[in-house]
């Protein structure tokens, strides 16, 4: 199983008990260090793993990442879980080197394009998994202004971002019914105590275990597809999320 931003956080919560539920775990982080110091940690909870390193923020990354993993032939899980967060209140717009709002890019295209290329082996080992680890924190799209080259604000950018994740998440279950691929979506919970959450500079209110708890019974545990998570319990996203022309509109951004 690839799980994306494992070296910190709720990732790295996650990925030595992923280990030790049997799982061979494909590590991955933009630190090479980061990601061998994972390795180390999922080995001596007894567990297999292998390290990638690679910058979600690039394309050319994301699919260096897709084709390293693809060629192995033996994925079955795909744990989207890398995502920049608000940022430090009132920060600045960054773009990445593609041209995209760092936010966007990211907690949306990388996802999208990543699972997009590692579909054909998911698919090939069926029965498998996606699991995005979204947000409830969701707000609707602007597509005149998608990515906030006008009136920029942090939270607003993260927010669009995990609607469009949701969104696109529920569309790919539909669109691969049948095929032994699930795909489900979940916002593990509130304020963890994270850097993403510090960098912001809020209270964390809850716990990492109580996320990565969470995520991790949905990936080892959870069946059905198409479903969206608050931690433990089934919810329900933004209603845009569930909008046939929202989802279009997206679409078309992604093409």
């Amino acid at each position: 199983m690839l799980l994306t931003g494992a070296t910190s956080g709720l990732g790295r919560w996650l990925a030595p008990r992923l280990g030790q539920a049997g799982l061979t775990v494909l590590l991955h982080g933009r630190d090479a260090g980061k990601v061998d110091r994972g390795v180390d940690e999922v080995r001596a909870a007894g567990g297999t793993a292998e390290g990638f390193v690679a910058d979600l923020a690039s394309l050319a990354d994301v699919d260096r990442l897709a084709a390293a993993v693809g060629a192995r032939g033996d994925l079955t899980v795909l744990v989207n879980n890398a995502g920049v967060g608000f940022g430090e209140p009132g920060g600045p717009r960054e773009e990445t080197a593609d041209g995209h709002e760092l936010r966007w890019a990211v907690n949306f295209l990388a996802p999208v394009r990543l699972t997009r290329a590692l579909l054909p082996t998911l698919a090939a080992n069926a029965p498998a998994k996606v699991v995005n680890v979204g947000s409830l924190g969701q707000e609707p799209i602007d597509f005149a202004d998608v990515e906030l080259v006008r009136d920029y604000d942090g939270i607003t950018a993260y927010r669009r971002s995990k609607l469009a994740l949701a969104a696109w998440s529920f569309a790919l279950a539909d669109e691969l019914d049948g095929r032994g691929v699930s795909v489900n979506c979940l916002h593990p919970a509130t304020f963890m105590d994270t850097q993403m959450v510090r960098d912001y500079g809020a209270a964390p209110l809850s716990t990492v275990r109580e996320g990565g708890e969470a995520t991790l019974r949905l990936i080892v545990e959870q069946g059905g597809t198409g479903g969206f998570f608050d931690g433990m319990r089934p919810a329900r996203a933004h209603p845009d999320a569930y909008d046939p022309e929202v989802r279009r509109g997206i679409a078309a951004l992604t093409a």
